[in-house]
C-alpha cells in the first residue's frame, strides 16, 4: 500500500478541524479559534518530520549540516511552495467569511509572507489531531522531499563531511573517474571514491566535481551504517 499524500490527508480532514486550519484570526472574534494555534503545532510537527528524515537520509552529516538542511527545508518559503501545490490560497479564499465587515480579505492575507505557510503549517496540525503523528509525518516527508534534497545540494559539502569523518578514522580518501558518456555539451561523468584502495561509493553526475560529491554521500552513507 502505497503511502498517502498530504493533499489526501488534507481531503479527509474533519470539517471542523479544516475549517479552523483555514480561519485567519481576523475572521473571528475568539483568536484561539484561529489556525493560529494549529499552526503553532504543525511547526512542531513538520520539524520533527523533517528531522527524523534527515538523521535517516544523511547519517555521515553532522549536526550543523543536518540544522542548514532543516532550516532550509522547514523555511517560510518551503511551507508557502508546498502550501500552493496543496491548493491552500484556494482554501483560504473559499473560507473567507461572507459577511465580513472588519476582516481582512483572503487576497489581501495571499499577498503577504505569512498567512500562506502558516495556513499549511495550520493543516498539519490539524491532520495531526486528525490521524497521528506517523500517518501525517509520512504524508509530511512525501511533501517536503523535494525541498529536503534541494537544501541538501546547496547547503551540505558532502566531500567535506566525508573528509572530515575519516580524519577522525586516520582514513584518507581519494576520487577516480571511472567513466565518461554523452556528448561534450552535455557530458556526464561517473566518479569512484576510495579508501585503502576500496570503492566505497559511486555517483555521477554533469561535472567531476558534483560526481565526487554523489560518491561522497554514498560514502557517508555507508560509513554512517
Amino acid at each position: 500500500m502505497s503511502e498517502e499524500t498530504l493533499a489526501e490527508l488534507v481531503a479527509e480532514l474533519p470539517d471542523d478541524l479544516r475549517r479552523q486550519a483555514l480561519t485567519h484570526s481576523s475572521w473571528t472574534e475568539v483568536r484561539a479559534e484561529s489556525y493560529e494555534r494549529f499552526a503553532y503545532l504543525g511547526d512542531s510537527v513538520l520539524a520533527l518530520a523533517v528531522a527524523r528524515t534527515l538523521i535517516e537520509r544523511f547519517p555521515g552529516v553532522d549536526a550543523g549540516g543536518l540544522t542548514k538542511i532543516h532550516n532550509q527545508a522547514v523555511s517560510g518559503v518551503s511551507c508557502a511552495e508546498v502550501g500552493r501545490e496543496l491548493g491552500v490560497p484556494e482554501m483560504l479564499r473559499g473560507n473567507e467569511p461572507g459577511d465580513m465587515p472588519v476582516g481582512i480579505p483572503a487576497e489581501v492575507l495571499l499577498s503577504g509572507e505569512r498567512p500562506l505557510p502558516e495556513a499549511t503549517e495550520a493543516l498539519i496540525g490539524a491532520c495531526f489531531l486528525a490521524f497521528g503523528f506517523e500517518r501525517t509525518a509520512a504524508a509530511v516527508r512525501g511533501a517536503f522531499g523535494p525541498r529536503i534534497e534541494h537544501a541538501a545540494e546547496t547547503r551540505v559539502d558532502f566531500k567535506s563531511a566525508l573528509q572530515e569523518m575519516l580524519a577522525r578514522r586516520r582514513l584518507r580518501v581519494s576520487y577516480e573517474v571511472t567513466g565518461e558518456s554523452g556528448p561534450p555539451h552535455r557530458r556526464k561523468f561517473e566518479v569512484a571514491a576510495i579508501v585503502d584502495s576500496e570503492r566505497v561509493g559511486e555517483g555521477e553526475g554533469r561535472s567531476k566535481k558534483a560526481a565526487e560529491q554523489a560518491a561522497a554521500e554514498q560514502a557517508l552513507q555507508q560509513f554512517g551504517d
